[in-house]
C-alpha cells in the first residue's frame, strides 16, 4: 500500500495511519491494541475462560429445557464458526440449531463443510435464503453508495436471520463463532453495521421495495426498534464462547479436518465469493487492506509474527482472484464498464448518509451495559466508540 509522509504503522502490531481514527502512544503503540489489552482482561482465558464458558452452557440448557433447541448457531463452514459448532455439540453437549444465511454468493467448498459437519453431528442445519431480488439491488445500491463496508446487507442479513429463527423457535441464546484474538475488530468506518444506515443508502440507490419487518421474518430490518424489541422483549442474548476459549487456528484447522473432514475455502472469509470483490475494491478505491486488522489480532495473540504479516501485507491479497470478481459483477448483472464507473466515483463513508451513530453515542452507557450482559454482542461498545470514527 503507497505510503506518504505522515504515515506511521503500530510499532507492536501491523495497523497504520491508513486506519481512520487510530492513535499512537509516546512507545508507538496503537489504540487498537490498547482496546485488545483491555479485551484481554475482559476475556481471560484458561481456567476462567472454561468456567465461564461452563456457565454460559449451563444457562443455555436451563433455557432451552422443553424447547428442541438450547441456542441458535451461526454457521458459514468457514473455520471459526465449524470449530464453533463442534465445540457446542462434542464439548457442551448443546443442542444447536445451526442457521446459514444466503445471499447467493456462497463458497461451494463452504457450503460442503458445513453440510458434512451438520451431519456429522446430528445438528439440523436450517437455511435463510434471502430475497435474491432484495440482495441483489442491495449490493449494488452499496457499491454505487461508494462506501468500504459494501457488504453491509449481507452483515444485517446475517444477523437478522440469525433473531428471527430465534424468535421463531423461542429460543433465547445466539452464538456467534467470532475472537477478537483472531480477527480483530475493524475500524468503524470500514464496517459499520447499522438498519438506519442500509435504509438510506436503499433509499437513494436502490429500486426493488424491502420486505417490511416482522418478528419471525425480519428481511433486511435490524434498527435500533428491531434490536430493542429482540434484547428486552424477547430476551434474546448473543454469545461469543471463542472469546473465552485457547483458539489457536492451525490447532483447530487439525481438529476440523480430524473431526468433520473441513477443507479451506481458500482464506480467511473466503466461505463467501465476493469477499474477492470487496478486497478488490478497497484496496484500489479506498486505500484498504482489511487484512491489517485480522493479522494485528493474530499478532498480538502470538499466533503469527510481525514480520510474516508485514511481509503478506506487502504482496495483493491472493483473495483477489480476477476470475471471480468477474462472476460476481455478472452475477450483480452489471457490465465492466457500469463497474468502472463505480469505482471511479469518489470515496465515501457511513458518515455522509443518514444513520445511528449521533443516537448511538447518546448511549454510550447503556450500549457499554448491554455488551456486558450479552444484550448486544460483547464487543460492540467498543466497536462503536473505540475503534476510530
Amino acid at each position: 500500500m503507497p505510503e506518504s509522509s505522515n504515515h506511521q504503522r503500530c510499532t507492536r502490531c501491523i495497523m497504520d495511519t491508513t486506519a481512520p481514527g487510530i492513535e499512537f502512544n509516546a512507545a508507538g503503540i496503537c489504540s487498537f491494541c490498547k482496546v485488545h489489552d483491555r479485551m484481554e482482561q475482559a476475556f481471560p482465558l484458561g481456567e476462567a475462560g472454561r468456567r465461564t464458558v461452563q456457565r454460559l452452557a449451563d444457562e443455555m440448557r436451563r433455557a432451552g429445557q422443553g424447547n428442541r433447541f438450547d441456542c441458535v448457531l451461526g454457521v458459514s463452514g468457514g473455520r471459526d464458526s465449524s470449530y464453533t459448532l463442534w465445540y457446542c455439540v462434542t464439548q457442551l453437549k448443546l443442542r444447536p440449531l445451526a442457521v446459514h444465511f444466503n445471499d447467493g454468493f456462497g463458497n461451494p467448498v463452504a457450503g460442503e463443510n458445513m453440510l458434512r459437519a451438520c451431519k456429522r453431528l446430528g445438528v439440523e442445519l436450517r437455511t435463510i435464503t434471502s430475497d435474491w431480488r432484495e440482495s441483489k439491488d442491495l449490493k449494488i445500491a452499496f457499491l454505487k453508495a461508494s462506501v468500504p463496508d459494501m457488504e453491509e446487507g449481507t452483515d444485517l442479513g446475517i444477523a437478522t436471520a440469525l433473531y428471527g429463527v430465534a424468535a421463531k423457535e423461542n429460543v433465547r441464546h445466539i452464538i456467534i463463532g467470532q475472537s477478537f484474538r483472531t480477527e480483530g475488530i475493524a475500524p468503524l468506518s470500514w464496517n459499520f453495521l447499522d438498519g438506519k444506515y442500509l435504509k438510506a443508502v436503499h433509499k437513494q440507490f436502490g429500486t426493488v421495495p424491502l420486505r417490511p419487518w416482522q418478528p419471525n421474518d425480519p428481511g433486511f430490518n435490524l434498527g435500533i426498534k428491531e434490536m430493542t424489541y429482540y434484547a428486552f422483549w424477547r430476551r434474546i442474548k448473543t454469545v461469543t464462547l471463542l472469546y473465552h476459549l485457547d483458539y489457536v487456528r492451525t490447532e483447530v484447522d487439525e481438529i476440523l479436518e480430524r473431526e468433520l473432514e473441513w477443507q479451506n475455502p481458500g482464506a480467511h472469509y473466503f466461505d463467501d465469493l465476493y469477499q474477492s470483490l470487496i478486497y478488490y475494491l478497497n484496496r484500489i478505491k479506498f486505500n484498504i487492506d482489511r487484512r491489517l486488522f485480522n493479522y494485528s489480532a493474530l499478532v498480538r495473540s502470538g499466533q503469527m509474527s510481525r514480520e510474516v504479516a508485514l511481509d503478506r501485507v506487502s504482496r495483493i491479497n491472493p483473495i483477489e482472484d480476477e476470475k471471480v470478481i468477474a462472476l460476481c459483477i455478472k452475477r450483480l448483472g452489471l457490465t465492466r464498464a457500469e463497474f468502472d464507473n463505480i469505482v471511479s466515483a469518489p470515496p465515501k463513508t457511513f458518515h455522509d448518509y443518514p444513520n445511528s451513530y449521533g443516537f448511538l453515542r447518546l448511549f454510550k452507557l447503556p450500549i457499554k451495559f448491554m455488551s456486558q450482559l450479552n444484550l448486544i454482542p460483547e464487543s460492540a461498545y467498543d466497536k462503536f466508540f473505540n475503534c476510530g470514527t
